[in-house]
Order: structure tokens, then sequence, then C-alpha cells
């Protein structure tokens, strides 16, 4: 009999995110019900949204003390009672941080065939889609525009910048780092990349986006969205994917100054979920593939093994150690 290893909640954090916070331990083996699948679980996605979930409910229901922690993953059927789907197939669910799960049909996304296969995750994922999306539905660059975009070595921001260049934009990288800086420029074909860390952050981002910013990709919050607002042209866009500057730093503001500035600049600010979007995921995904295939859309994937590293994964996640999307491989 095959053991369902689980990270359980222990208590929820008040401060930055530490691995005491989760327990490993054993569940029970799962059983598939009608119109239910039993599901193994492949690939784990960690996620900066991993970490909102524990302040409160967001697009998802909060996770609390005790529940095992929630997470989606790349996983493979291993038995179905519902006829859509068969053993050997790949779908993208949330499955919760265990090895098992068995969950209803109707909540599983069917994924078709990829090589490596961690594409299905990255690149043709989640991170691939938020991307597109919220780049070209809520940003809708035009070509000779500047972009910018936050957390640009990141999962879904390395993919941002890469299609507003294929749009021809002008594209900037805010990271952390001289290497990452360097990455964007050199490996990405970002045209410009600024450190964030520097004491002259606010200068820099002048200096790469001297006639102002058209369309900003926002992946952080805090004062990093303030410093671009500020920098922002009339009628200028910005895309509000995350706040990862947020989700790990209760004292953390948001930018100041805003409601006068979204005025007299004439700004549009967009919040979105990938999900908002589904209904048009068949040519997003064929956009995507062509891209890569060209060599146009270059992926990076930050891949950790071992179920047990899962913790430590997340917690390096939110202090920025990945390039690329970040996963733990489980089998």
């Amino acid at each position: 009999m095959p053991t369902n290893r689980q990270f359980v909640i222990d208590h929820l954090p008040k401060g930055k995110l530490g691995p005491e916070v989760f327990k490993l331990g054993e569940g029970p083996m799962p059983t598939a019900k009608d119109g239910e699948v039993l599901l193994r679980t492949r690939y784990i996605s960690l996620d900066a949204a991993n970490r909102a979930w524990m302040w409160g409910a967001t697009y998802r229901s909060a996770v609390k003390q005790g529940d095992v922690m929630a997470g989606g993953a790349l996983a493979e059927v291993i038995e179905s009672r519902d006829p859509g789907f068969k053993p050997g197939d790949l779908v993208f669910a949330d499955t919760g941080w265990q090895d098992y799960a068995a969950l209803p049909a109707k909540h599983l996304q069917k994924l078709g065939k990829a090589e490596p296969m961690t594409y299905l995750m990255s690149v043709y994922g989640i991170a691939g889609l938020t991307a597109y999306f919220g780049l070209l539905e809520c940003g809708q660059p035009k070509a000779g525009e500047t972009v910018v975009v936050s957390a640009a070595a990141g999962s879904v921001g390395s993919l941002v910048g890469q299609i507003a260049k294929i749009k021809g934009c002008t594209t900037i990288g805010i990271a952390g780092g001289a290497s990452k800086c360097d990455f964007l420029t050199s490996k990405l074909g970002f045209d410009k990349a600024v450190d964030y860390k520097s004491p002259e952050f606010s200068k820099a981002l002048r200096a790469a986006a001297p006639k102002g910013i058209d369309v900003y990709f926002d992946n952080v919050g805090g004062d990093i969205l303030e410093a671009c607002l500020f920098n922002m042209n009339n009628h200028g866009r910005v895309s509000c994917c995350g706040a990862v500057s947020q989700y790990d730093a209760p004292a953390a503001h948001g930018p100041r100054g805003v409601p006068g500035l979204i005025v007299t600049k004439r700004l549009t600010l967009r919040g979105f979920v990938v999900m908002d979007f589904y209904g048009q995921m068949e040519k997003a995904l064929s956009d995507l593939q062509s891209w890569v295939a060209s060599g146009q859309l270059k992926v990076h994937e930050d891949i950790i093994d071992g179920f047990e590293n899962l913790p430590n994964a997340l917690i390096g996640l939110l202090a920025g150690d990945n390039i690329g999307k970040r996963m733990v491989k489980v089998v």
C-alpha cells in the first residue's frame, strides 16, 4: 500500500514564513468516489500566492491551521470514476501538498503533451497564461510603447518581458541584484534592467525609461508600484497581477499619493486572475507554442527535487531565490 505524505499547516505565521509552520506526516490514502479521479502528484507548483492564502481568502478560500497546505500540481490520473478521464492522463489540479488526492473531475484541467513535461506547468500552464493574458488583454501594449515588468526574473515576469518584445515594445525588467538584471538583458532579450535593491532605484528607473512608462505589469505592489506609477505616461495601463512584497511582510504599505495621480494621468489599473480568460485559452496556447518553437520565447524553470523540500522551496521563492518557474518534483 503506497503512503500519502502530506504537509499540514501546524500554525499560521504571524511574521515571515518559516519551515516550522509546516508539519510533515502521512495521511490516509484517498479513494475516488463516483465522479471523482484519484491523482498522484508529479510536480507541485510554488507560487507567491501560496503565502497570501495564509492571510485570508483571496480568489480562493484561506488555508487554516490543520489543513493540508494548498497548492496546484501537475498530476497523473491513477484511477478514474468519471468517463472524461482515464489512467495516465495528465491534469492540473489543486491537490495540495501531498502525494495523492481524490478530486471531483469537474475541478480538473486536462493537459496535453509537452516535452519536457514541466512546460505544462510553466510556459503552457498558469505562469505562461498569466503572462499572456495579463499583458495582452489587461495591459494592451502597442508596438513602440515602453513596457515595464517587476519580478522580471520570476515565472510570470520573465515571460511577460519576452512577449512584450515579440509585440514590438521596449521592455524594461525590474529584478533584485546584478546577476538577475544581467540575465534579463543577456539571456532573455530585455532592453534594460533595473535593480530594485539599488539605493538609486527611482533614479535608475527614470533613466531606463526616459520617455515614461506606457504599460506596467505589477507583480510586487508596494514601493515599486509607487515608483512606476509616478513614471507612467498619460493614459498608461497597469496590469495588477500580484503583490509579493506584501505577502510575507505584515507591516508593508501600499503606494502613496495614488488617487490624484490616477486621475491626472488618466491611468487604468486592472486586476485579474488567469481564470478570467480560460475561454480564450486555445488561442493563447497556440501563440505560446509557436513562440517557443521559433525560439522567440525562452523558458527557464527552477526545479527542486524532493517532496520534503517544499517548505524551504516556498520560503526561498518569497526571498527571490528563483529564476523562472519554481516547482518541486515529487516523482
